[in-house]
């Protein structure tokens, strides 16, 4: 049974200093990368599957190396159209491609049960053949928060709540039996067999802005990835990033974590204007991601309206004049 996919050393930004550089330079171009940066594409959950199925074979035959898709109840502005869950979703992605890997970006702790959705994630693994990698998170406010009528939590205890969660599910996913009574979520006698095909578990990317969630991700995550903070311009928005990446670099040494043994996945879509809005923006912002040692960096299928609104044929320009380069 193969492992989990081996973490690739990246190349960090780690002084202030370094940032206030790369944030005022200009490039060259062709812009040299200075490690191979993965792609990723967010596939939303909003299509039947005759209408989805393309789309996730053509974003493995494009080259990306990682799809994904929103594990939530309902989304934004999109709560009142059609919507569907992330497991079945990805189960089927998986048995229509066979090399992409794929995930949920970002599991919700806010309508999820650890032991119950470890089963979940054991089953989608073994029919992906390995290949599944599981964004997970803190879960928002909003209708996910609401739309079961549970109590509405504080910042404070949705962080303690991802802990929990995260503990909890790294737990049984990785030792036989697993016991917990905790403030959140209980356990008794849950069993792990058969596990992951992926071991010992399948790999964890953490969702991460915050001190303590990075502290988690430091201390479970194969992986980090964050959405940057603020937006409402783009320059401030990369700031913020370079800032973030820094920080985690710093938890990471006060974890005992070497820094270089944890991918870091950059939203691009978080900032103002869309990743994919033409060639040109992406291949930009692709190559800032990759200045700020950001190792993977994932964007968004267009859509013909907002969110994401762009042309389907900028995805194929971008597998061809771009994706090639990394």
């Amino acid at each position: 049974m193969p492992a989990a996919p081996s973490i690739r050393t990246s190349s960090l930004v780690t002084t202030r200093r370094d940032v206030r550089h790369l944030i005022g330079s200009k490039r060259a171009m062709p812009y040299q990368y200075r490690l191979p940066v993965r792609v990723g594409i967010v596939i939303l959950p909003e299509h039947r599957w005759w209408a989805a199925e393309p789309l996730w074979r053509m974003a493995e035959e494009y080259g990306f190396a990682h799809a994904w898709t929103y594990d939530h109840l309902g989304w934004h502005s999109l709560v009142d159209k059609a919507w569907y869950d992330a497991v079945p979703t990805l189960t089927a992605a998986a048995t229509v491609t066979s090399t992409i890997r794929l995930g949920t970006l970002v599991a919700s702790p806010n309508f999820r049960h650890p032991v119950h959705f470890a089963r979940e994630l054991t089953a989608l693994d073994d029919i992906a053949d390995g290949r599944i990698t599981l964004g997970i998170g803190a879960g928002g406010t909003g209708f996910d928060a609401e739309v079961l009528g549970q109590p509405e939590l504080s910042p404070p205890e949705r962080s303690d709540r991802f802990v929990e969660f995260v503990e909890l599910l790294d737990h049984v996913l990785r030792f036989d039996v697993t016991d917990h009574e905790g403030t959140y979520y209980s356990a008794v006698q849950a069993r792990r067999a058969p596990g992951c095909v992926q071991l010992p578990r399948i790999p964890f990317v953490v969702a991460a802005n915050g001190t303590r969630s990075m502290e988690l991700a430091a201390q479970h995550g194969q992986g980090w990835v964050t959405t940057g903070r603020g937006g409402e311009d783009e320059e401030a928005w990369w700031r913020e990033v370079a800032e973030l990446s820094l920080r985690f670099t710093d938890i990471c040494h006060q974890q005992g974590r070497d820094p270089r043994t944890v991918d870091r996945y950059l939203q691009l879509d978080a900032a103002p204007t869309f990743s994919m809005s033409s060639v040109e923006h992406f291949r930009d912002v692709v190559g800032r991601a990759d200045e700020l040692g950001f190792t993977d960096v994932i964007t968004h299928w267009p859509r013909t309206d907002s969110p994401y609104a762009g042309k389907e044929s900028t995805v194929e320009e971008i597998a061809t004049e771009v994706l090639p380069e990394l």
